[in-house]
Parts: structure tokens; C-alpha cells; sequence
């Protein structure tokens, strides 16, 4: 499963500063029905993630607030791409196989 989106960078409130993209919920929605069953710790699915050049492995993290899925993304890959606070990105993520 394979889907590219726009979203805004925002950094999470105190002292870590963690960046996120919030998913749009059309995504979040198409992912939770197809993996609920297979959702890891905290319901945090796996998947695979490309923004430019960049392409890494990482979760996406239930967020009650948003009402969707949550992806962080770690400096490094903010500044290989160039991007920071308030950048709206294109990204691609593929969910990973649970089981692999």
C-alpha cells in the first residue's frame, strides 16, 4: 500500500522539538482499515517513507488530537532535504509488511 500526499511540517510543543507531518485523513483512514489488525505498540504502523532524495523506515504514530496518523522526521532528513517549521512537503509512504 502506497500513498503521496502533501503535508506541513510542525514541531511538537516542549523541550525535545520534534518535527511531524500530520497525514490526511482519506490516508489515515485507507491505512487503519488495512492494518488495524497488524498496528504494533501504541498502534504504530511501519512503513517506508521518501521526501526528495531522502528515503528512510520508520512508524507512523496514532495521534487522538489530529484524529490521524502522525510521522516524525529527524533532522538529518530536514536538512538533507532543506526543509523546516511551516514547509508544506510531498512525501511517499509505503506500508511495510508486518510480518518481514
Amino acid at each position: 500500500m502506497r500513498h503521496t500526499f502533501r503535508a506541513t511540517i510542525w514541531r511538537y510543543p516542549g523541550d525535545a522539538g520534534w518535527r511531524f507531518v500530520t497525514l490526511p485523513t482519506d490516508v489515515t483512514d485507507e491505512i487503519d482499515d488495512h492494518t488495524v489488525a497488524a498496528q504494533r505498540g501504541f498502534g504504530s504502523v511501519r512503513v517506508e517513507v521518501q521526501l526528495g532524495a531522502s528515503r528512510w523506515q520508520t512508524s507512523l504514530f496514532p495521534s487522538k488530537d489530529a484524529g490521524s496518523f502522525v510521522l516524525p522526521l529527524k533532522k538529518p532528513v530536514r536538512a538533507a532535504e532543506g526543509v523546516d517549521d511551516g514547509d508544506e512537503v510531498e512525501l511517499t509512504i509505503t506500508v511495510l509488511d508486518p510480518t518481514a
